[in-house]
């Protein structure tokens, strides 16, 4: 199993035709599951706004070669996506579950502490929960913006089913420190705050290796300086 995130800047017509016709199981070989988002810079404001460039698709694949025979196919969203930036993430690690996500390791698969990592959050949130989980993201997405060993980040989202967000950092030491810093960290208090009072319906946090990236995202491949 592998997962994999594409973020592309588009003309409004193809962004809408990505949102709008997001892969389905059912239609192409290999495929486990897809989202099709907006995307939102984090910036540590309570509310980030929403924009259609770029777009982005997270999908889960039954192999690489499922993966490369929809890249290369005629499917209305595989053409428009092979323009940005992609990444092939390997699960490591996860916290909750996530509907339609099946695969992903029961345990932690080890990696070097140096060694890049990629971290993508999930939730379907409460709404009753909204506020108060928009000031706890806000706070610790400030902190990971400010993060020198952030190589990128961005917020995704598929309203109202859907919060997400995708993050690239330059070691797994750095991502520890950050999610497991001092118990007043922005972080670790969030977190606390979900364990006592769930801000999600279904929710789930997932570390992996990213092992194979091309093009190009703001300008750059994040992961050629890593």
């Amino acid at each position: 199993m592998l997962l994999t995130a594409h973020i592309c800047d588009l003309d409004l017509r193809s962004a809408s035709r990505v949102l709008r016709h997001p892969p389905k199981p059912a239609e192409v070989p290999g495929l486990q599951y897809a989202e099709t988002v907006v995307t939102a810079p984090l910036s540590g404001n309570l509310l980030p706004a929403p924009r259609l460039k770029p777009v982005a698709m997270i999908a889960s694949w039954e192999s690489d070669e499922a993966f490369e025979e929809f890249s290369a196919s005629r499917h209305p969203v595989a053409g428009p996506l092979a323009s940005g930036w992609q990444v092939r993430l390997q699960p490591l690690h996860v916290y909750g579950k996530w509907p339609g996500l099946s695969g992903l390791p029961a345990g932690e698969v080890k990696i070097g502490d140096e060694d890049p990592v990629a971290a993508l959050t999930l939730g379907r949130p409460r709404f009753h929960r909204m506020p108060a989980f928009l000031k706890a993201s806000a706070r610790a997405e400030a902190e990971a913006v400010a993060n020198p060993d952030v190589l990128a980040l961005i917020g995704l989202a598929r309203p109202p089913r859907l919060v997400s967000t995708f993050s690239l950092w330059r070691n797994v030491a750095a991502m520890h420190a950050y999610a497991r810093g001092s118990s007043d960290g922005a972080h670790p208090t969030a977190t606390k705050a979900d364990r006592e009072n769930p801000f999600h319906h279904d929710s789930a946090f997932i570390r992996f290796r990213p092992y194979a990236s091309q093009g190009s995202w703001d300008g750059r491949d994040p992961l050629a300086v890593a």
